[in-house]
């Protein structure tokens, strides 16, 4: 038998780091704290250090890191004044109607490439789930964080997802309207990796200078295509649908009379 492989991965130091952040990933069902925890535990780890490697490979990417840029914090009374179907307006308008704060994040002392590349992510997810249309919930998240994944190898996220399909593989029973948990979650994080693949790279790119401009002209430019329907998308939820109700309104083809 190949196994033997496992024998040498499965040594009680990995073992004993598995489990904790096992532990962490179901407590983050409750705690969102949690994820941030996982985050923070990754830091110094080898699969972090394989994250600055990817991030630098690509030249805007590496500068973004060194110039350690920030952009104006997200405010959503601000963004609300936006036009109509601007990913700032979208964004904002979507949050609002979910009471989220933009600035949910666990927020960390910028020492070094990790901590600004942790940093970034944390404050661009949200605006990942506008873009790529995977919902905000348990539906839609394994969705979301695969993009990342497939991107830059964002470690925290990566084991997110293997955990979360294991946690679903273990699940005597399902979420209403999903038949298997596990293959769905295959499915989620496969349309994530796809997604990513196809993208243009999401890490390097300034949003906060381009709020203003339309979701659609930043989705064509990305080259994302989003997720619109289904259980995984947020536009399949009655309250977001109808908090950009006005954006859809005026997409829809005038008929002839």
């Amino acid at each position: 038998m190949g196994f033997k492989y496992i024998n040498e991965l499965a040594t009680p130091e990995n073992v004993d780091k598995l489990l904790s952040l096992v532990d962490m990933v179901a407590g983050g069902r409750v705690d969102t704290q949690n994820i941030f925890d996982i985050e923070d535990a990754l830091t110094d780890s080898e699969q972090m250090k394989r994250c600055l490697q990817v991030v630098r490979q690509n030249p805007d990417s590496a500068q973004l890191v060194d110039e350690r840029y920030m952009g104006p914090e997200f405010d959503l009374e601000t963004l609300l004044k936006l036009p109509e179907g601007s990913l700032g307006w979208t964004y904002a308008r979507v949050l609002s109607a979910m009471n989220y704060d933009p600035r949910f994040y666990r927020l960390r002392k910028i020492e070094s490439d990790v901590d600004y590349i942790t940093h970034r992510v944390r404050k661009t997810h949200d605006l990942h789930h506008i873009l790529t249309g995977f919902s905000f919930d348990d539906y839609g998240e394994l969705g979301v964080i695969s993009v990342t994944v497939g991107q830059i190898s964002y470690p925290a996220f990566t084991f997110i997802d293997l955990v979360g399909s294991l946690l679903a593989f273990m699940a005597n029973q399902a979420r209403e309207g999903i038949d298997s948990p596990l293959r769905y979650n295959f499915d989620l994080v496969s349309q994530g990796i796809g997604i990513a693949r196809q993208a243009k790279p999401l890490f390097p790119v300034k949003f906060e200078e381009g709020l203003e401009r339309p979701i659609d002209e930043w989705r064509a430019e990305l080259n994302i295509v989003p997720v619109t329907e289904g259980l995984w998308s947020w536009y399949s939820r009655p309250d977001l649908r109808d908090a950009i109700a006005p954006t859809l309104a005026a997409q829809r083809p005038l008929v002839d009379c």
